[in-house]
């Protein structure tokens, strides 16, 4: 059972989630919407670009995010640029599947980001992946072509604009990770950084396409629902502002595959959710192809997270040999690269009992009470408990025989860090 403090950690991280899955289904939904009768999907986009760039300051303030050291300006043009023109260009894409498509299959579409991810990552970084992980590209890609074929209101466009959005998810996530350890930015003041580069770059460009089109669409002015659609763009421009500022809470609460799985899950709700609130027509097929790849995506994220697990311990585990005899390994002196002490060995391989600063017979390395940060345990080899510190018990000392205080014959187990 979950003591006081893991289950309010429980309640807390349940708590963002569903508010997370809340906002970004309600961001895709308001957004068919407001597409269906206002064709507009840069409107869209700058809706959002202008909503948080206003309101991502406050939260910053609020959340006490450290502001960035200045970024040379050489990788300001390099790196923050493109990430800048990539997350308008993603974006627009994005409202322009959802439009031209229902939000089921758009985001099911969407569930090939690791495979873009893979490619990429391959090209650009030049990382191979373990068997597992591309093995779990293939429930994807079938769910994906079952959902495409059986999808009643495919469309190419829609369909073109989704992948395309996807790849540029996919770049995005691998630069703004790169970026994020270049610069070491708060992951909030790097999405700030971003977004407003990004408004103030298309604005130009939105008031000489998409502004010039809405002046001249009385179709629309002269409708009666300007206000409506005005109120829905700032709803939609709230709610996807806070899908991203609870998505980078999650990541920061929980481990990479809790966050990938709850990403999973968050898939399925807005599908879901978009099939009973918009009632889109769905067959068998496509719900069969939709879970699939959804399916794709979990075994990708478990495969993913136990490739890095494993490289992980390879680099911080040392490589680990047993002796029963330590004293075929007495000549010279052995450095313990995790501790601060030497095992000072006799020339007949066994140990002398060292006293400590403070004057204590329990100055050794291997005969002190001794406890790692990480929960490792170093048993000593005498019984503290004993009246007499300066004679150990010999049921303690595995397999010796202690003939004199100062100098005891070990047999036991050595273990060398290489």
């Amino acid at each position: 059972m979950m003591d006081g403090v893991a289950y309010i950690d429980f309640l807390k991280i349940s708590l963002i989630c569903i508010l997370w899955y809340l906002c970004s289904a309600s961001d895709n939904i308001l957004g068919k919407v407001v597409l269906s009768d206002f064709p507009y999907p840069m409107t869209m986009t700058m809706t959002h670009l202008v909503t948080a760039s206003i309101l991502l300051g406050p939260i910053r303030r609020f959340m006490n995010v450290p502001p960035g050291r200045p970024i040379d300006k050489r990788y300001f043009y390099v790196m923050i640029l493109p990430l800048a023109l990539g997350k308008f260009v993603s974006s627009v894409s994005t409202y322009i599947s959802i439009w031209k498509v229902s939000v089921s299959y758009a985001h099911t579409v969407k569930a090939t980001l690791p495979l873009f991810t893979v490619v990429l990552s391959r090209i650009i970084l030049g990382e191979k992946q373990t068997w597992p992980v591309y093995l779990a590209l293939f429930p994807i890609i079938t769910g994906v072509c079952i959902a495409t074929a059986t999808e009643i209101t495919f469309d190419h466009i829609g369909l073109a604009s989704s992948v395309f959005a996807t790849f540029c998810f996919s770049l995005q996530t691998i630069f703004t990770k790169k970026c994020l350890k270049d610069t070491e930015y708060h992951h909030l003041e790097l999405l700030t950084l971003i977004t407003r580069i990004s408004t103030g770059l298309f604005i130009p460009i939105w008031l000489l396409y998409d502004f010039r089109r809405i002046y001249y669409d009385l179709t629309f002015l002269e409708g009666g629902k300007v206000s409506q659609t005005l109120i829905m763009l700032t709803c939609a421009g709230l709610f996807n502002m806070m899908h991203n500022v609870l998505a980078f809470s999650v990541l920061a609460l929980v481990t990479p595959l809790s966050y990938a799985v709850a990403n999973a899950t968050k898939r399925i709700f807005i599908i879901g959710g978009s099939l009973i609130i918009l009632q889109n027509p769905v067959g068998p097929l496509n719900v069969l192809g939709m879970l699939v790849a959804i399916f794709g995506v979990l075994l990708y994220n478990k495969a993913k997270y136990d490739q890095h697990q494993a490289a992980h311990y390879k680099e911080v585990l040392p490589y680990v040999r047993s002796s029963s005899e330590l004293n075929s390994h007495h000549l010279g002196t052995h450095h313990l690269p995790h501790s601060k002490s030497d095992a000072d060995f006799l020339p007949n391989g066994h140990i002398t009992r060292n006293t400590g600063s403070n004057g204590d017979a329990n100055g050794h390395l291997l005969l002190r009470d001794w406890e790692g940060p990480d929960g490792f345990t170093l048993i000593p080899l005498s019984d503290r408990r004993s009246e007499d510190a300066n004679r150990p018990t010999p049921s303690l000392v595995r397999g010796g025989n202690v003939t004199d205080k100062n100098n005891l014959t070990l047999h036991s187990r050595s273990v060398f860090h290489v």
